[in-house]
């Protein structure tokens, strides 16, 4: 039944207007169903900041992360005033060899009072092996959530994931009806909204249908994602014009990968869109494997620097994140491929030099 429901909605474009009402979450999450600091509260400027280097970053390095490297770069962001942290990922290793060790990560980490903690789960299994993790460390759960993820094409959700969309959407239901069962949160991701490394440019009226579904099914927040990074401000904003026509902008997030150096601009045009909710990574860090040539996620720190002093609120602390991203990039061996990192970097270098020609 519900699986001829969700595949009729992507067949036939969507013509009711989205409900206003919001997806029934149980009372058990407490405090932390909200997700709400107080800045956010009093300002509707308010743009929150999704750190997923620590999972999306990592997942496509060619080195194994040990997971005390993956602690502190939790913990390092957390300092540095990143109030969500995607964490992980309960994924077989076998699949995604960086996300092994999460369990671990999680139980490790400084649990720092108003952070959330997001964990990408992608079907019943990695559920599974999050609950009893939440079930053996009690003191994981406090504020805890996890993501799902699906694609706007049946060509990259069979190359990530084996299924189709919709047969993805109906797993999805049954993993998101059982975390709400149990207090969990759930975010979603869709995939290729722009474009698709396999079957080119992507349907943006399939884009708002799966939107819905995961909204449908319990999500609070669904993320667009850009994971090709061949997005520009013009395509970005039809996409989301497209997506507006059948889900309120609320429970929008935005997600750019920077391939062609278009995710500043594509994260600037979703917040001025009305989308309050941006993911990046810290150091630019990232690429999927399943996207042959995508580069890394917007750098966090490109995206801060170009909120900082706008109409827009943001937290976080440019200073220790552009230092958080060269300390990860010296762990990856890798460049750190945010500009404003490397701007903030060679400032420093240049006032330590003329420092120390002042005491010659």
């Amino acid at each position: 039944m519900a699986s001829r429901a969700v595949s009729s909605r992507l067949l036939l474009p969507a013509r009711r207007a989205a409900p206003t009402r919001s997806p029934r979450i149980p009372s058990a999450l407490g405090s932390h169903v909200q997700r709400t600091c107080a800045t956010e509260a009093s300002s509707s400027n308010f743009v929150n900041i999704v750190e997923v280097g620590p999972r999306d970053g990592l997942q496509n390095e060619k080195s194994v992360v040990p997971p005390e490297t993956k602690v502190e770069l939790v913990n390092r962001l957390g300092r540095a005033g990143m109030k969500i942290i995607e964490g992980g990922s309960f994924v077989s290793p076998k699949w995604v060899p960086q996300m092994a060790g999460t369990a671990e990560v999680a139980t490790k980490i400084e649990k720092l009072s108003g952070v959330t903690y997001q964990y990408l789960v992608p079907n019943e299994k990695g559920l599974s092996t999050f609950l009893n993790l939440l079930s053996e460390q009690p003191d994981v759960r406090p504020g805890s959530e996890i993501a799902i993820f699906t694609a706007a094409t049946d060509a990259f959700s069979k190359a990530n994931t084996n299924v189709t969309v919709a047969e993805s959407l109906e797993r999805l239901a049954k993993v998101t009806r059982a975390a709400l069962d149990h207090g969990v949160r759930v975010r979603g991701y869709v995939s290729v909204v722009i474009t698709c490394p396999y079957s080119g440019k992507a349907d943006y009226g399939r884009v708002r249908d799966v939107t819905r579904a995961l909204l449908d099914m319990g999500c609070f927040e669904v993320s667009l994602g850009d994971t090709t990074g061949t997005g520009t401000p013009t395509s970005v904003g039809e996409m989301i014009d497209a997506v507006l026509g059948a889900n309120p902008v609320q429970k929008l997030a935005g997600h750019f990968h920077d391939t062609f150096g278009m995710g500043v601009a594509n994260a600037m045009t979703a917040v001025d869109a009305g989308i309050r909710t941006l993911d990046s990574s810290v150091g630019g860090l990232g690429g999927c494997p399943y996207s042959p040539g995508a580069t890394g996620n917007v750098a966090t720190e490109d995206i801060l620097y170009a909120l900082q002093g706008s109409k827009y609120d943001v937290a976080g602390d440019l200073d220790a994140l552009a230092e958080t991203g060269f300390w990860i990039s010296e762990q990856l061996g890798r460049e750190n491929a945010s500009r404003v990192g490397r701007a903030i970097r060679a400032r420093k270098i240049r006032q330590q030099q003329e420092t120390m020609k002042a005491k010659l």
